[in-house]
C-alpha cells in the first residue's frame, strides 16, 4: 500500500465563474489532480475561493459541483484530511463540509507543525498594509446579523446578487492587483511583521492568483499557491520541502 506521508495546498478554483462550460472543463481538471494525488495524500489545504460564491442556508446549498465534491467525499472516506479556508468569495461556509466529510473549516489563519516543519497558512485576504475599506466589509460580511439578514433572502435572488457582487469584486480586483517584486509585494510586509513575532519555515497563502515563491528570510519563505483558472498551480510537502508545481500546465 502507498504511504500517505504528503500535504497538498492549491486555493482559488473559484468554481462557478465564467461560462457553465469552462466551470465544468475546470472542475474536471481539478477532480482529475485530485485523483492524481489521492494515493499519498495525508492531508489536503484548500486555502480558500474554492468557489466564486458560496452561502449555506439551513437546508439548502448552491447547486452544481458534483464530481468535485464527490471526490471529496472519496478522499475523506479514504482516510484523507480535508481543510477547507475561508475566502473572500466563500467566507460563507458554515458546517456543510464538516457534516458531509469531516472537514476542517478555518475561518482566518491555521498554524501547524508538521515533520519539524512550522506552516503559517491563510487565504490572504485583509491581511498586510491599507485595504482598510475591504477589512471593513470582510467584517460586516462574517457578522452574524449580516449572515442572518442574507439568509432572509429567497436562494434565487440571493445567489443571483451574490454572484453580481463576486464578478464585480473580481474585475475590480484583477484591474489594480499586480505581482510586485520582493519588498513591494504587500503580503511580503505581512510576514515579515509576523516573522517578528513568531518563526515559520513557510507563510503560504492564496488570494493575490500569481504563483510565488519569495524567500523572506534565509530560513523562512512566503509561498503563493496561484490559482486554477489559467495557471493551476498548487504546492506539495513530501516532508522535507515545499514546493510550488504545476498540473498539466503543458497540456493547455
Amino acid at each position: 500500500m502507498p504511504v500517505r506521508d504528503k500535504l497538498y495546498f492549491a486555493s482559488d478554483f473559484h468554481l462557478g465563474t465564467g461560462t457553465y462550460d469552462s466551470s465544468r472543463q475546470r472542475e474536471d481538471k481539478i477532480v482529475r489532480w485530485l485523483d492524481s494525488i489521492k494515493h499519498d495524500a495525508a492531508e489536503v489545504f484548500l486555502v480558500g475561493d474554492v468557489f466564486d460564491f458560496w452561502f449555506e442556508y439551513k437546508s439548502v446549498v448552491p447547486k452544481g459541483y458534483i464530481r468535485f465534491l464527490g471526490k471529496l467525499a472519496e478522499l475523506a472516506d479514504a482516510g484523507v484530511k480535508l481543510y477547507l479556508f475561508k475566502g473572500n468569495h466563500d467566507m460563507w461556509m458554515f458546517d456543510y463540509f464538516v457534516e458531509e466529510f469531516g472537514a476542517t473549516i478555518i475561518s482566518n489563519e491555521l498554524k501547524i507543525e508538521r515533520n519539524g516543519k512550522k506552516f503559517f497558512i491563510h487565504h490572504g485576504d485583509g491581511l498586510g498594509p491599507g485595504d482598510n475599506f475591504y477589512k471593513f466589509l470582510k467584517g460586516f460580511f462574517r457578522s452574524r446579523f449580516c449572515q442572518w439578514l442574507f439568509a432572509r433572502i429567497h436562494p434565487n435572488l440571493g445567489v443571483g446578487i451574490a454572484n453580481k457582487w463576486s464578478r464585480h469584486s473580481r474585475d475590480t480586483n484583477a484591474k489594480k492587483d499586480n505581482p510586485k517584486p520582493g519588498e513591494q509585494e504587500w503580503l511580503v510586509t505581512f510576514c515579515r511583521e509576523e516573522l517578528k513575532n513568531s518563526f515559520y519555515d513557510y507563510l503560504v497563502f492564496g488570494h493575490r492568483h500569481f504563483p510565488l515563491d519569495i524567500q523572506i528570510t534565509p530560513q523562512s519563505r512566503y509561498v503563493n499557491l496561484g490559482e486554477w483558472i489559467t495557471q493551476f498551480s498548487y504546492a506539495v510537502f513530501d516532508g522535507n520541502e515545499l514546493k510550488l508545481e504545476y498540473f498539466e500546465k503543458g497540456n493547455e
